[in-house]
């Protein structure tokens, strides 16, 4: 067969056409309004968490699969056809400058529910964090620039978030119900990218146990201990001796843990973990200002010091495409797969649209199948 050409299908700018977005609207009002009458709330917020679910749901709407802004687009289509009064269910948050108002908005939605302060300031907790895991703990080279935080009026919730590359972007599934006990233990429903990292700080990973152990441990002894291993050593160096033999051995110029890669501010920060004495690697992460260098530096320490690597395997579990028929970049969990399609398709059928237009979303969806 003659090859006529080749195309790339780069990220690009832009927002979708005000007629496309309300038709999205539309159309995600009615599908979500079918499925939750036939699943109940907690069967959505299962599906948005899933990214085969979600990626169909985003073709059903209007996008082909490679599209950009489909996180986006999709989320605030079901932000705006969501109405929490009507259907239990709010969707906070969104891109950029909206993902700054999302813990205002669980405050005003978790009133419309009457949820308690208690339930409130959890669910507020739950956002703060699950960003503060996918920018810290994962360090993939993925900037967060939307995070949408979905939640019923029972507390229930799911998260949707999202970060750039260079010209990648990565998404981030979460639910309430894949917890294994906290937010740190491999917590994700899936993450979602068409490019795996060749090196990747995890410390989500099960692997990390112990390097996660061996930061908390290291920040409950205190700065004071903590600086002896930023020193640099008095003895000579082999790039000492590739210098003075006029050899490059090609070395790095700059040690990864240095005392000047934690600034001022940065020992204040652990200066306070240490007079808080955090009771677990969670309570660690979600302090005020432990951000991604104070994280790297003590999984590079607790290596170094009690021999506890962290993993450095990229976490990425699903490429934005299913996978392929040839099992690149992995297998298709066909089992998932089909029953993600029939929910939807379920949705779609007994959606209170025209025919027109819900002939259109099947086609939609059996084109991107």
């Amino acid at each position: 067969m003659k090859r006529s050409g080749t195309v790339d299908l780069p990220l690009h700018g832009g927002r979708a056409p005000r007629w496309l977005f309300q038709r999205m609207v539309r159309l995600a009002g009615a599908v979500t309004e079918a499925l939750i009458y036939e699943y109940g709330r907690e069967e959505l917020l299962r599906r948005v968490s899933d990214p085969y679910w979600f990626q169909a749901f985003s073709c059903v709407l209007g996008f082909d699969w490679h599209s950009s802004g489909t996180t986006t687009t999709a989320c605030g289509a079901l932000k705006t056809a969501l109405d929490p009064e009507e259907h239990g269910i709010a969707v906070a948050g969104g891109k950029g400058r909206a993902s700054r108002r999302t813990l205002d908005e669980i405050g005003e939605y978790g009133d419309v529910f009457s949820l308690s302060t208690k339930k409130q300031e959890r669910l507020r907790y739950t956002s703060r964090i699950t960003a503060k895991v996918d920018s810290s703990c994962i360090q993939d080279g993925y900037q967060l620039y939307h995070h949408s935080f979905l939640f019923t009026e029972d507390g229930q919730w799911a998260v949707v978030q999202q970060g750039m590359g260079r010209d990648q972007a990565r998404r981030y599934h979460w639910h309430c119900g894949s917890l294994a006990g906290d937010f740190v233990t491999e917590p994700h429903t899936g993450i979602a990218c068409d490019e795996v990292g060749k090196r990747t700080l995890d410390m989500t990973a099960r692997e990390s146990r112990e390097a996660r152990k061996a930061s908390l441990d290291l920040v409950k002894d205190g700065p004071s201990h903590l600086r002896r291993y930023f020193r640099p050593s008095a003895q000579r160096s082999l790039e000492d001796f590739a210098a003075s033999q006029e050899r490059d051995f090609g070395l790095p110029a700059h040690h990864p843990v240095l005392e000047a890669d934690i600034t001022r501010q940065g020992w204040e920060v652990l200066e306070r973990a240490y007079e808080i004495q955090p009771s677990s690697y969670e309570e660690l992460v979600a302090l005020k200002g432990m951000g991604p260098k104070k994280v790297r530096a003590l999984a590079l320490i607790s290596e170094l010091v009690f021999g506890a690597p962290p993993s450095w395997r990229d976490p990425v579990k699903y490429s934005f495409t299913h996978g392929g028929k040839d099992g690149f970049p992995y297998p298709v969990d066909r089992e998932t797969y089909d029953h993600s399609i029939q929910v939807l398709k379920d949705a779609v059928e007994g959606a209170k649209l025209e025919k027109r237009e819900r002939l259109g979303a099947i086609k939609r969806l059996k084109d991107f199948l």
